[in-house]
């Protein structure tokens, strides 16, 4: 892949702050929910979300 302009990095650190947040909220509402399936569900998102940011944070590298 080539190198980034200006206008693709910032887009891309809108959408990994974006992921990001999605993390912590789900995060939270997992810690707070009473009933394991929800709490599942929850986890699960929030598990999704820290992936899709590790995958984004990854272009940085190339």
């Amino acid at each position: 892949m080539g190198t980034l302009n200006q206008a693709e990095l910032q887009n891309l650190r809108h959408l990994i702050g974006a992921q990001e947040t999605n993390y912590e909220k789900l995060t939270n509402y997992a810690d707070n929910s009473v009933d394991p399936q929800i709490k599942q569900v929850l986890n699960k998102a929030a598990q999704d979300s820290l992936n899709t940011k590790q995958k984004l944070m990854s272009f940085f590298n190339n």
